[in-house]
């Protein structure tokens, strides 16, 4: 009989600094493969006003969720930016580039690629 992993309630301000974040804000792992998971991430990106994502790009899906603030999702160089608030969730499709803005009042999303994209904890292996 195999057995089931525990469950596990993990703190994003434990995991690692993701060095994704362009101006004021933070950007941290809470689930990842440093926590022993396979088939999933999960990110906290706090985004103080006007900061935004480097551009990402992962080789599989990744899906978002805003818990507060506003700004923009759009594929660079010339996608026309896609309004976040409040309760919207994003889709972006394995490969595609990608760049998640801050409006004037900050962002807060959780998040990232599924699976994991090792790219994003290179620094931490």
């Amino acid at each position: 009989m195999t057995q089931l992993a525990p469950v596990m309630v993990l703190d994003a301000a434990e995991g690692p600094e993701l060095a994704i974040v362009v101006g004021e804000g933070v950007a941290q792992a809470a689930v990842w493969p440093g926590t022993g998971a396979q088939a999933r991430s999960m990110h906290v990106l706090s985004l103080g006003p006007g900061a935004h994502t480097v551009e990402l790009a992962h080789p599989a899906d990744a899906v978002y969720a805003v818990l507060d603030g506003d700004g923009t999702v759009a594929e660079p160089p010339d996608g026309a930016p896609a309004q976040l608030r409040e309760g919207s969730m994003f889709h972006v499709d394995a490969g595609t580039p990608y760049v998640i803005a801050a409006g004037s009042a900050g962002l807060r999303l959780v998040g990232g690629p599924a699976p994991a994209d090792p790219a994003l904890y290179a620094e931490e292996a």
